[in-house]
């Protein structure tokens, strides 16, 4: 079957299922989401949890503060939302993850879609991580209340490259992090604007010398700003 036989397919697991789908319901992906382009489908880990109040959490092995997500609770979530013979990636959103970059989101979203688990508390137990064999992503060094937020980014980065979300597919090929660097200056209408003109080379018609202004552009706020990404140049020494 072929990606317009089979949508896109996203499965959250979460104990707040309300905070789905969120911004993701609007614009492109919320229309998306409508024409059937990608599914989105919400799980509430507590289902799955223990005794009369469905409890998910205890408190860690070794002592200290916070309480860590049960091993058995969230293998029995990713077990009934995700069968063995699912082959989309499984994800689990953490600040020790590996960073999410747009080389991964385009791999995700050629592919049939993922499973996000969004952690709450101090953690998760180790054991869920190897034993469902959960990748560990990352949206930034700092720590977020729970892993919701954090999901709905990935959503929203793998979604706007589905085919047909962004209308044009070059929209998504001219972007920051495309080909190790940032993305050139935009300018549009007036021409000038509080003593500030777009730059002349954009209005002359000759596309080679605005393609060559742009790839010039790209790599100068590169270095400037991100000179770690690999299409970095660094600046002229003075």
């Amino acid at each position: 079957m072929t990606r317009a036989d089979t949508p896109w397919r996203a499965t959250i697991l979460t104990l707040y299922p309300e905070m789905f789908p969120g911004p993701l319901g609007v614009s492109l992906s919320g229309d998306a989401l409508a024409r059937g382009d990608w599914s989105l489908e919400t799980r509430n880990i507590r289902a799955h949890g223990l005794g009369r109040h469905r409890s998910v959490d205890d408190t860690p092995a070794g002592g200290g503060a916070g309480m860590v997500l049960r091993c058995d609770v969230l293998a029995a979530a990713i077990d009934a939302a995700s069968p063995a013979d699912d082959p989309r990636p499984r994800l689990l959103m953490s600040p020790r993850g590996r960073p999410l970059t747009q080389a991964r989101v385009r791999a995700l979203a050629e592919g049939p879609g993922a499973l996000i688990v969004c952690g709450r508390f101090e953690g998760v137990d180790e054991r869920v991580i190897t034993g469902r064999g959960l990748e560990e992503v990352s949206i930034g060094d700092y720590v977020l209340s729970g892993g919701e937020v954090a999901a709905l980014v990935v959503l929203d980065a793998c979604v706007r490259l589905l085919p047909g979300v962004m209308g044009k597919a070059e929209s998504g090929l001219e972007e920051s992090f495309e080909g190790g660097l940032l993305e050139y200056p935009h300018f549009t209408r007036p021409r000038d604007w509080e003593g500030h003109t777009i730059p002349e080379v954009l209005s002359g018609g000759n596309h080679g010398a605005i393609a060559r202004w742009r790839r010039a552009e790209a790599e100068r706020i590169t270095a400037e700003r991100r000179p770690d990404l690999s299409g970095a140049v660094p600046p002229p020494r003075s």
